[in-house]
């Protein structure tokens, strides 16, 4: 079987697909990876055969407005209100004006149509059996919507844009004909004519023909998707082992990390460390050492550039963090309470989800740092609910089956689409 994977040229979107990647290919699959030139080194580097495929917008980008757009496109889906309660959180209107701003700064940005004609034609070429895409990497969808390949969503977070388009597709059902508008799907039935397609739009080129999660099943959205369930394994990229962090720390210890979305949060590093310093607890904060250096930080600090967390948070009795999934997942898996600063999109999704299992404490960014920061790492340390939290969480994730074991689900998943023999059921496969 010949599988693609294609994602985000961004490492935090990738690392995600590896475990499965290398599961499929030492299955005795054939794999390509195909992202952006930007994102070769990374894909080579973990021993997979890149497929770099063009993206450009020409003009567009040398004057600058990609920048312009993607700020208004995360000003307003990083305030958008996804944690929203109850049966009907939000109002067409809203839904409406989330899915105008997404489609063409979020989707059809990162999905251009050069973009889309690369991986189609490589695709076209290559023929695969499947193809693999996570969450914004829509081309994945479009490829095989033309080759006829069966695909699946990889998604580790929270499932927040289905949900949202549930809802959405939900209310518009409601609207006048003439009102029903639908970007999503306009933008998909305009890109799938353009490439030739012999298919046009269905809903599953949103949510994949069947979705690949490797969530634990409490955390999860309930959205009636089909769905493989399977196990997050902790991929941190090239990593080596220092010397400090082969010998039991003397006092607890607490990772500090803010990781590519550091600016984004608006927390400021050197008053969250100053703030952490009354704790009796050794921090590990992962920071640019240079810029931070030259700053007087407290005596119980421990400045890195990079630490694999695989490594680093079986030793730790909590963790601090921007809502990373990846990071977030590590945590999981070995069991450390968290405290996630909430800044926008899915990251208060994630942490109240922690918080209603026990496992964790979710603080909006802005809200009285570092006090309050200090205060909640304190609970995490000192209150033993935090910790049989977690564990709880820790020992549902690993039993739920490996990327290895699921490998014969997904063959089977693939011979039934490719045979044409309609939609899946909407129970969760297990191997």
């Amino acid at each position: 079987m010949k599988v693609l994977f294609t994602s985000l040229a961004h490492h935090t979107h990738y690392h995600p697909l590896v475990p499965l990647a290398w599961a499929l290919r030492t299955a005795g699959h054939e794999v390509r990876i195909a992202s952006q030139p930007e994102l070769t080194d990374v894909i080579t580097g973990t021993g997979l055969t890149a497929v770099p495929v063009e993206w450009s917008l020409g003009p567009v980008e040398e004057m600058g407005l990609l920048g312009a757009l993607h700020d208004e496109a995360s000003a307003h889906v990083q305030g958008f209100d996804f944690a929203a309660r109850g049966d009907h959180p939000w109002t067409w209107e809203q839904l409406l004006a989330l899915e105008n701003v997404m489609v063409p700064t979020l989707y059809g940005a990162l999905n251009n149509d050069v973009m889309v004609d690369s991986l189609v034609s490589f695709a076209r070429s290559w023929e695969p059996d499947l193809i693999v895409w996570e969450t914004f990497t829509l081309a994945g969808a479009l490829a095989a919507r033309a080759t006829g390949a069966a695909h699946c969503r990889l998604v580790s977070g929270p499932d927040i844009s289905v949900r949202a388009r549930q809802e959405f597709l939900r209310l518009a059902a409601e609207q006048e004909p003439e009102h029903r508008e639908d970007p999503t799907a306009e933008w998909l039935e305009r890109t799938l004519a353009r490439i030739g397609s012999p298919d046009g739009y269905t809903a599953t080129m949103v949510t994949g023909e069947w979705t690949v999660n490797t969530t634990p099943p409490s955390t999860q959205l309930d959205l009636g998707l089909p769905t493989v369930q399977v196990r997050h394994v902790a991929y941190n990229g090239p990593a080596v082992v220092p010397d400090w962090l082969r010998t039991v720390p003397e006092r607890p210890r607490v990772c500090v990390t803010l990781g590519s979305s550091a600016a984004d949060t608006g927390v400021d590093m050197r008053k969250l460390l100053g703030g952490l310093a009354e704790l009796d607890a050794e921090i590990v904060a992962t920071a640019d050492e240079e810029s931070m250096a030259a700053e007087d930080l407290p005596d119980n600090v421990r400045l890195v550039d990079f630490v694999p967390l695989n490594d680093l948070l079986p030793t730790c009795a909590a963790v601090v963090h921007h809502g990373g999934v990846g990071t977030k997942a590590t945590a999981e898996l070995h069991a450390v309470p968290q405290l996630i600063l909430a800044f926008g999109w899915d990251t208060e999704v994630m942490g109240r989800g922690l918080e209603e299992i026990g496992a964790g404490i979710c603080l909006p960014s802005t809200e009285h740092l570092p006090e309050a920061v200090r205060t909640q790492v304190r609970r995490l340390l000192t209150e033993p609910s935090y910790a049989e939290g977690a564990r709880r969480l820790q020992e549902e994730l690993l039993a739920v089956p490996s990327p290895n074991e699921i490998v014969p689900v997904i063959e089977r998943l693939v011979a039934e689409h490719r045979a044409g023999a309609g939609p899946v059921p909407r129970d969760t496969y297990h191997s």
